[in-house]
C-alpha cells in the first residue's frame, strides 16, 4: 500500500513541558494540615478564586477592566500572591496568558462580559489549538438579570445572555456560568481542575454582584488539588511496545521525529531517553522546536518536508521506518501536503494512542509510558545517523556585507544566533520569522515558542509580554514583522509598565511578506510607520526603554552591543530596515507549495 502521510494522496526539553507550579506537576498535593479557617467577612467567591489561581501556579493575571468585572478585580488585587496586569486590549490579554502558560504551565486572563469576551475569543482559540491550560474569567451580568426579559448593555440587544457562552463552547473544554453562590465553589474548582487535566482553556463567567458576598462554602482556604494521574492500560502498553519493537528492530535505518504534542503528553524526557537508547537519528517537527535538546549527539535538525534543515529531510524520508511522537500534519507543517512519508513505514504515537504502520492500533497507552518502555526493547541502531554524518556539509555563512551595505535578513539572524544563551528565549512571530528562527541553534536552556497551528498574526506581542512575565530571569528576544506588529503594538506599553527587559527586533519590510509568497496583491502592502518613534511615544519618559533604527550591519552590531551592554536592563526595540523582497529561501519554497494546495480546483461532482 502506498498511502502517504501529509500528502495530497490522502483525503521542549522537559523544562518546557506544560505543568503547574515549579514542582513540575499539574497539582499540589493535599497536606495533612487542615486548611486555614477564613474570617466570615472574607469568605468570599472573589477571595477563593484568587487563592485558587495562586495555588495552581498563576501569580500574574492579565486583564482589561470593565464595569461587570470591577468588583472581582478588587478581590484579585487584594490577594498578596497575585499580580494584576492591565493590558491595552482583551486580545493582547489573551495572548499574554497564552505566552505565560507556555512557560509557567497555566495562565489566566480577566475581561468583561461580551465586548471583552468576544474580543479575547481569538486568543483563546489559539491557546486551544496549542493545548495550553488557560483560565479565561469573565465578569458577567448581575445574577438577578438571568431569566428576565431585560436587555443589558455590552450585549447585542437581546434578553438572551448566552451568546458569549455559545461562542466559547467550541474553543474551551469546560464552561462555568456562576450566577449563584450555592454552586460557585464547585463550578470554579471544576473549571480550573479541568483546564489542568485536559491542558485546554476553560471559561468562567462570574456574576458582577457575587465576588464580594461571603458564603459558607468559602469559609476555609481552598484545599490544594490532588488530580488523579492518567494511567496506561497495562496490557495495551505491553502489546503496543511489543509490536513497535518488532517493527523497528527489523528496520535497517530507522529514525525518530518529535512533534508538538509531546508537550501536552509530558513526554519530552521520555523521548530523549528513547533517543539515547536507540541510537537513531533524531529530528523534530517545526512546532516541536525547543522541546528536544539540540545538543543531543544525534540531533539532525527540523523535519519540515521541502523546507527542512539541510540533509534532514533526505534522512527522514529515505528511512525504512520512522517513529513520530505527537505529530500534527496540517497543510502548513506538511508544506501544502507534500511530505514524502508513507504510512506503512510509520509508527504514530499520540498522547494516548499508538498506531503501528498499516497494522495494529492501541488505545489508552500514554506516550511517555510507551516511549520509556520501548527504549528498553530496541536494538541500538545508528545507521541513519551515520548516513547523515557522511552526507552532511556544514552550513555556509552569509556573504560578507560591504561597508554600509543595506542590511540583509540572513545577516540579521547570524547576529541574533550569537546572542542566544541558556538565559534567553526566542519568540517567533507568524511570517518569515518562522523560517529564520527555525534555523537558529538553541543552546541548552534557551526557550523557544511560536504559534504554528493557529498562526494568528500579532500573537507574539502579547505572548512576549506573558512569557517574559512568567520567567523574569530570562531575556526574551522577539522577532516580529511590521505587519504583525501593527495588529497588537499597544502592549509594548504594558511591557514597560512591568519593567521587562525584552529585546524586540522589528523587521520592517513594508508588508505581509508571508502572504506575498502565498498570493501577492496590493492588499499585502501596508502603511509604513515610524516604529521607533511610536515606541518612544509609548515610553513617554516612564520606565526603561531604548530604541534604535538600523539600516546596515555596522549599525546592527552597535545596537546589539548597546542592548546587551549599557541598556541590558531596559526594554530594547530595534527596528531593522530590510528590502521588501528579502526573505528566506524556505519561505519562497513553502509559499509556493501552500499556494498550490490552496488553489486546488474543486473535485468533480
Amino acid at each position: 500500500m502506498d498511502t502517504k502521510i501529509g500528502s495530497l494522496d490522502t483525503c521542549k526539553p522537559s523544562s518546557n513541558d506544560v505543568c503547574c507550579p515549579t514542582n513540575g506537576t499539574v497539582s499540589t498535593i493535599q497536606s495533612s494540615v487542615s486548611p486555614t479557617v477564613v474570617n466570615t467577612s472574607e469568605a468570599t467567591l472573589g477571595r477563593h478564586l484568587a487563592r485558587r489561581l495562586v495555588q495552581v501556579g498563576v501569580t500574574d493575571v492579565f486583564s482589561v477592566p470593565g464595569d461587570f468585572n470591577l468588583t472581582l478585580l478588587d478581590h484579585l488585587i487584594a490577594e498578596p500572591g497575585l499580580n494584576l496586569i492591565g493590558c491595552c486590549n482583551e486580545l493582547n490579554a489573551g495572548y499574554a496568558a497564552d505566552g505565560y502558560a507556555r512557560s509557567r504551565g497555566v495562565g489566566a486572563c480577566v475581561v468583561t462580559f461580551t465586548v471583552g469576551g468576544l474580543s479575547v475569543l481569538n486568543a483563546i482559540a489559539g491557546a486551544y489549538s496549542e493545548n495550553l491550560p488557560l483560565i479565561c474569567i469573565v465578569g458577567g451580568p448581575n445574577s438577578n438579570d438571568y431569566g428576565t426579559n431585560r436587555i443589558l448593555h455590552h450585549t447585542i440587544g437581546l434578553p438572551d445572555f448566552s451568546q458569549e457562552l455559545r461562542c466559547f463552547q467550541t474553543v474551551t473544554c469546560y464552561q462555568a456560568v456562576v450566577n449563584n453562590l450555592e454552586d460557585a465553589h464547585e463550578l470554579i474548582d471544576t473549571a480550573i481542575s479541568t483546564a489542568l487535566k485536559e491542558s485546554k482553556p476553560v471559561y468562567i463567567s462570574i456574576g458582577c454582584n457575587l465576588p464580594a458576598i461571603p458564603h459558607p462554602t468559602f469559609s476555609r482556604d481552598p484545599v490544594p488539588f490532588s488530580l488523579s494521574p492518567k494511567l496506561s492500560n497495562k496490557l495495551g502498553l505491553e502489546a503496543a511496545v511489543e509490536a513497535a519493537a518488532e517493527f523497528l528492530n527489523k528496520a535497517v535505518k530507522p529514525v525518530i521525529v518529535g512533534g508538538p504534542k509531546m508537550r501536552v503528553a509530558k513526554a519530552c524526557e521520555a523521548f530523549v531517553e528513547l533517543a539515547d537508547a536507540s541510537g537513531y537519528a533524531v529530528a523534530v517537527m517545526p512546532s516541536a522546536k525547543g522541546l528536544v535538546p539540540e545538543q543531543h549527539p544525534r540531533f539532525i535538525g527540523t523535519y519540515w518536508g521541502a523546507v527542512s534543515t539541510a540533509f534532514c529531510a533526505e534522512i527522514v524520508e529515505s528511512a525504512d521506518a520512522y517513529l513520530f511522537a505527537g505529530p500534527i500534519y496540517n497543510d502548513y507543517s506538511s508544506v501544502g501536503y507534500s511530505l514524502l512519508l508513507k504510512k506503512e513505514k510509520a509508527i504514530i504515537v499520540q498522547p494516548d494512542r499508538v498506531v503501528v504502520g498499516n497494522g495494529p492500533a492501541f488505545g489508552c497507552v500514554l506516550m511517555k509510558d510507551f516511549l520509556r518502555e520501548l527504549a528498553k526493547r530496541l536494538h541500538h541502531n545508528n545507521t541513519a545517523y551515520e548516513n547523515y554524518h557522511r552526507i552532511f556539509v556544514p552550513e555556509g555563512h552569509p556573504l560578507k556585507s560591504a561597508p554600509k551595505e543595506p542590511l540583509r535578513v540572513n545577516v540579521l539572524f547570524q547576529h541574533i544566533q550569537k546572542m542566544l544563551s541558556g538565559e534567553s528565549a526566542v519568540i517567533a512571530e507568524t511570517g518569515d520569522s518562522w523560517f529564520n528562527c527555525q534555523k537558529l541553534k538553541l543552546p541548552t536552556g534557551c526557550g523557544y515558542e511560536f504559534q504554528m497551528q493557529y498562526g494568528s498574526i500579532g500573537w507574539s506581542v502579547g505572548a512576549t509580554l506573558g512569557y517574559a512575565q512568567a520567567v523574569p530571569e530570562k531575556r526574551v528576544i522577539a522577532c516580529i514583522g511590521d505587519g504583525s506588529f501593527q495588529v497588537t503594538a499597544q502592549d509594548v506599553s504594558t511591557m514597560l509598565r512591568c519593567g521587562q527587559k525584552t529585546i524586540i527586533f522589528l523587521i520592517n519590510n513594508g508588508g505581509y511578506t508571508i502572504e506575498v509568497e502565498i498570493h501577492d496583491g496590493p492588499y499585502n502592502v501596508i502603511k509604513n510607520w515610524n516604529y521607533t518613534a511610536l515606541v518612544d511615544a509609548i515610553h513617554n519618559g516612564e520606565g526603561k526603554c531604548w530604541t534604535a533604527k538600523v539600516f546596515c550591519e555596522e549599525e546592527l552590531i552597535e545596537a546589539i552591543e548597546t542592548a546587551t551592554g549599557a541598556k541590558k536592563d531596559c526594554l530594547c526595540f530595534i527596528e531593522v530596515i530590510v528590502h521588501k523582497d528579502d526573505t528566506s529561501k524556505e519561505l519562497l519554497e513553502w509559499g509556493s507549495r501552500v499556494s498550490a494546495a490552496n488553489s486546488r480546483p474543486p473535485n468533480p461532482q
